[in-house]
């Protein structure tokens, strides 16, 4: 993802009709990465580049009647397309960019983010700017429903050696970030790094 945010939501917003068709045996591998979260009744937490909204039943079964899910997400169409599947039952969908989130500092609990890192534009700012959201202790997952090998093979790309999500790289860019990696697994069947937040 760059700057330009026109270009993000013209890709998004193009694919947004089917994205849920094109990957129909997801929902297993969020509802798993949502458990790893560790959520609790009444916690807050925050879906960040939400898109369809797929992750919002899982955390609002997480997080129960007394907590707060929120997807943000900064294409209408997938937005759309969540309230068309029913999840803004599950969770208020903010129309929003990540990099400058509209929720007051310490104010969640958590962070599910499926799919982002690799579309911030700035990343360490942009970490930031989520770790500014949680309060002290909170936890942040990166979650994709598969690894980087499988998902650079679905692309018909290698994995280069400058990848965020490696974890070489990833573990110091969270931590100029304001979070503690505290695991990290990249598997063919999933890929979730779990961060604390620091301070």
């Amino acid at each position: 993802m760059s700057d330009d945010h026109t270009h993000v939501q013209e890709f998004f917003g193009a694919r947004a009709a089917d994205w849920d068709s094109r990957f129909p045996d997801d929902g297993p591998s969020y509802a798993s990465a949502v458990a790893d979260l560790g959520l609790r009744e009444g916690d807050r937490v925050l879906d960040a580049g939400c898109g369809t909204g797929r992750t919002l039943t899982p955390l609002r079964a997480a997080v129960g009647a007394t907590g707060v899910a929120v997807g943000v997400d900064l294409t209408p169409a997938m937005l759309q397309a969540a309230v068309r599947a029913g999840r803004d039952r599950d969770g208020r969908l903010l129309l929003a960019d990540v990099a400058a989130l509209p929720l007051r500092s310490e104010s969640l609990d958590a962070v599910f983010a499926a799919g982002l890192i690799a579309h911030l534009p700035r990343p360490t700012e942009n970490l930031r700017e989520l770790a500014r959201v949680v309060r002290p202790g909170g936890t942040l997952a990166l979650f994709h429903p598969i690894g980087r090998a499988a998902l650079a093979a679905r692309q018909g790309r290698t994995i280069t050696p400058d990848d965020l999500r490696a974890e070489p790289n990833l573990r110091p860019l969270l931590a100029g970030s304001g979070w503690r990696m505290t695991s990290y697994a990249d598997e063919d069947s999933r890929f979730l790094a779990l961060a604390v937040r620091e301070g």
